[in-house]
């Protein structure tokens, strides 16, 4: 069953894609813990604000709370940053040099063809549609932008449908492989856009 097998060996990428993200998450958990634990940098500057406040107390203490907030939000940001830029190096790294991520590797799948500046088209196209337009829509939530978020929820939804379902019709190409013009194949997958695709790039 070809569209079960290409199902399986995404789930099994994805799967690394979300260790690496709980990885990150308990790391960014630790940053901020220890950010709220010692703060002298932002205790010093609460010290100073309070001085300086002329007896607004709640406001320097505002103030103190919000740096605390910034520090933090500016930590999951970073962790999601870092997400997308390790994803897509791990789409592309894996395409350029073997032609095949590890999940359709132990599938028996291919990606073709893998040349470099294809493989980084259909990288991007994978990490946006599986993790990068979700991570914006939750940096976009931190930021209090509560209806742009929602927004951006709904295209990343709609993103990944977009990516995805394009398997299921003959050609069996999903959308980054539309973009990047390649096709997976093995034993027996899409030799036929295979083919098509050799002589368009013969062409």
């Amino acid at each position: 069953m070809p569209k079960l097998r290409r199902a399986t060996a995404w789930f099994i990428d994805f799967a690394l894609v979300l260790a690496l993200a709980a990885a990150l998450a308990v790391l960014t958990f630790h940053r901020i813990s220890a950010l709220v634990a010692d703060v002298p940098e932002l205790a010093t500057r609460g010290g100073l604000d309070l001085l300086t406040s002329r007896g607004d107390v709640i406001g320097a203490s505002e103030g103190f709370g919000v740096s605390l907030w910034d520090k933090a939000v500016l930590y999951v940001e970073e962790a999601f940053g870092l997400l997308i830029v390790v994803t897509f190096l791990y789409q592309w790294a894996c395409l350029s040099l073997a032609g095949r991520t590890v999940g359709k590797g132990l599938l028996g799948l291919k990606v073709t063809p893998s040349l470099p500046r294809r493989a980084a088209v259909r990288a991007a196209v994978t990490t946006a549609a599986d993790i990068a337009v979700y991570a914006v829509a939750c940096v976009l939530l931190l930021e209090g932008e509560f209806l742009l978020s929602v927004a951006v929820w709904a295209l990343a939804v709609a993103v990944f449908f977009l990516n995805a379902l394009p398997v299921f019709s003959p050609t069996r190409r999903s959308l980054a492989d539309r973009l990047a013009g390649t096709a997976v194949t093995g034993l027996g997958i899409g030799t036929g856009g295979a083919r098509n695709e050799r002589a368009r790039a013969r062409a």
